[in-house]
This record gives structure tokens, C-alpha cells and sequence, in this order.
């Protein structure tokens, strides 16, 4: 019988790309597999003729002798190389199988590839308060981080001074065996040493063989000038330390900026409501407003009316990346005086008589004629 076309088998074109094989593959590997199709000689068959496909069209060598011979390129039994179960050297079952089903039965790839030695320590993260003085400015901050440290005494290693961990002999330091469960060989973490490749006989006093204590460690960490809530400043190899003397991770410290009693701030530029009273907004005049550089003065001119915004160049946040800075944007607020006597009462209604009929509150009176205009077309 003809065998099919491995193209055809896996669904995709001549010309996908690694990727899309691979991805043809996990697809049809997990419909076609025996735990989830038990008793089902037809899905058995399938998934084996999948795994084949796989094993050589994933190998640029294997794939290129089919595109040109076709199965007679690698099928020993018509000459070829073949793709057995260990014929030319190719990826085992188990290996494919690693790869594919490794996040479900613990394993880190195929092909006998251990998961032993120093790995990478965690990245951590600090969330550090400032005031929005510091963000504009910059500042440097001292913060206290709690973290696994590698062990000074044992230099991380986990064994006692002057010794050294033996090679695991349950997986030969792969960090991973291999389990035969029915059709299927799995490749699993080793028990015995948790993936390390290592198994210390006389672990170290102070870290019990662990290779990392816990520490509280105190950083000096520099805040450049115009950073933003939400802003990360990476340290980095200030992280954890890794596990049997691996690298350190990071530390990441995000900044939150605490909510400041004048200013709001908008990106680069700095917001501030100024009140003033409705006899400097009507005539004008001059007012100190605060900066984060000290006080400016602010001309308010005459009618000026109130939501009126004043800006004031450059004295906003410089930009975190260089490149200017932002301004500041005082919106004036006419205040209502309050706590009036009978005489400023009387004073405030002869003021109110001497501007009837006389055009003093144009935007007032362009209000009233829309709201009749609106009613007169209802």
C-alpha cells in the first residue's frame, strides 16, 4: 500500500515553515493520542503515522532528502535513511513526545536533555512611594529588600566547606529520567535530586544545602528626574539568587507617586487651581502662585473670568527621556466671599442696581437668550 503524502498527513503546504509543522503537529498529537482515544486501534494508527510525519519533516536533513526523493529518501526499507525509532540517528519517540507533552508530565524537552545545573534566580519587584516633589526633581532612596542571597559559607553550592555535590546516580546528572508507562516512555523530573543533576551527601550548617539564605539587603536606588506612576527602574542581578549557584534575577522597583496637596499632573505638565476674589478678577492684578522652583508671579488681567487657564512655561516635569520640559497650568478660581456684613450686603446690591440694563455679564445674558430660544422652539 502507498504511504500518504507527510505533507497531507500533518495538513499543511510544501512550503510551511517550521513553526507551522510544529504547530500542525500539537493538533493532531493531541486527537489522535491513545490516553485520549483508549481501546481505538484506528487513533493509534494515526497518531503514529503523525509522529512519523513529524520526525521528518521537524529535520531540515530528513526534509530536504524527502522534497527530493520523496519516501524513498528516508525510508531504509526503499533505500533511504529511514525514520525509526533510532535508524540514522534521528529524534526518538520519546524525544518528539518530550517536546510535544512536556508541560503535562513535568518534563523540560526531549532527547535525554537534562534540566542539571545552575538555573536563573527569581526577578523580583518593590513598589516604592515618592512625592511628586522627588519625581519632578529626582532623588536617591535607600530601600530594604528581603531576598534569597546565595550562601557565603558554601559559596552557593549547597555542600559543606570543602566538599563538593556528587554526580545524582538515578539520572546520571541529567536532572531527568525516563519512565516506560505502557506505549509511551515519559521523561520526568528526577526524584531524587529535583532536577539538579546533583546530590549533596553533607550539605552545608547554614543553609542546610539549599545554597541560598534569606536576607534583608539594603539598596541604593537612583530616581531620575520625571518619572511617572507606574515607571519600572530595573537593578539588575539584585533579584534572588538562582538555585545550586545560578545568576541572580532582577529587581524591578515601580513607582508609585503619592498625591500632592497643590499640583496634578498631566504627562509632562503640572496643573494648579489659584482662587482669587471677583473684585481682581473684574479690575486685575497680580498674584504669587508656587512652582515646584519656588513662586512666580501670575498677571491676571482685567474680566477675567473664572476656569481661565494661565500658563506658565517650563516649570512643569522634565521629561523622564530627555528632550525639554513640561509647563505648569494655573487655572483661577473666582471665590464667592463669604461671611458678609449688612453693610457689604447693602454695598453688593447697589452694585447689582448700577449694572441693570447695561451690558456687564455678556456670557450671563447670552446664556438667558438660549435658554428662551430653546423653549420658543419646543
Amino acid at each position: 500500500m502507498s504511504k500518504r503524502d507527510l505533507y497531507e498527513v500533518l495538513g499543511v503546504e510544501k512550503g510551511a515553515s517550521a513553526e507551522d509543522i510544529k504547530k500542525a503537529y500539537r493538533k493532531l498529537a493531541m486527537k489522535y493520542h491513545p490516553d485520549r482515544n483508549p481501546d481505538d486501534k484506528a487513533a493509534e494508527e494515526k497518531f503514529k503515522e503523525v509522529q512519523g510525519a513529524y520526525e521528518v519533516l521537524s529535520d531540515d536533513q530528513k526534509r530536504a532528502a524527502y522534497d527530493r526523493f520523496g519516501h524513498a529518501g528516508v525510508d531504509p526499507s526503499m533505500g533511504g535513511g529511514g525514520f525509526g525509532g533510532g535508524g540514522a540517528g534521528g529524534p526518538s519517540f520519546s524525544d518528539i513526545f518530550g517536546d510535544v507533552f512536556g508541560d503535562i508530565f513535568g518534563g523540560g524537552g526531549g532527547g535525554g536533555r537534562g534540566r542539571g545545573g545552575p538555573q536563573r534566580g527569581a526577578d523580583l519587584r518593590y513598589t516604592l512611594e515618592i512625592d511628586l516633589e522627588d519625581a519632578v526633581k529626582g532623588t536617591k532612596v535607600q530601600i530594604k529588600v528581603p531576598k534569597l542571597e546565595s550562601c557565603g559559607t558554601c559559596d552557593g553550592t549547597g555542600a559543606k566547606k570543602g566538599t563538593t555535590p556528587a554526580t545524582c546516580g538515578t539520572c546520571n546528572g541529567h536532572g531527568q529520567v525516563r519512565m516506560q508507562q505502557g506505549f509511551f516512555t515519559l521523561q520526568q523530573t528526577c526524584p531524587a535530586c529535583r532536577g539538579s543533576g546533583k546530590q549533596i551527601k553533607d550539605p552545608c550548617p547554614d543553609c542546610r544545602g539549599q545554597g541560598r539564605v534569606q536576607k534583608t539587603k539594603t539598596l541604593s536606588v537612583n530616581i531620575p528626574a520625571g518619572v511617572d506612576n507606574g515607571d519600572r527602574i530595573r537593578l539588575a542581578g539584585e533579584g534572588e539568587a538562582g538555585p545550586m549557584g545560578g545568576p541572580a534575577g532582577d529587581l524591578y522597583v515601580q513607582v508609585s507617586v503619592r498625591e500632592h496637596e497643590f499640583f496634578s499632573r498631566d504627562g509632562n505638565d503640572l496643573y494648579c487651581e489659584v482662587p482669587i476674589s471677583f473684585v481682581d478678577a473684574a479690575l486685575g492684578g497680580e498674584l504669587e502662585v508656587p512652582t515646584m522652583d519656588g513662586r512666580v508671579k501670575l498677571k491676571i488681567p482685567a474680566e477675567t473670568q473664572t476656569g481661565k487657564l494661565f500658563r506658565v512655561r517650563g516649570k512643569g516635569v522634565p521629561n523622564v527621556r530627555g528632550g525639554g520640559q513640561g509647563d505648569m497650568l494655573c487655572r483661577v478660581v473666582i471665590e464667592t466671599p463669604v461671611n458678609l456684613s449688612g453693610k457689604q450686603k447693602d454695598l453688593l446690591r447697589a452694585f447689582q442696581d448700577s449694572l441693570e440694563g447695561k451690558d456687564n455679564s455678556p456670557r450671563r445674558e447670552s446664556w438667558f437668550d438660549s435658554v428662551k430660544k430653546f423653549f420658543n422652539d419646543l
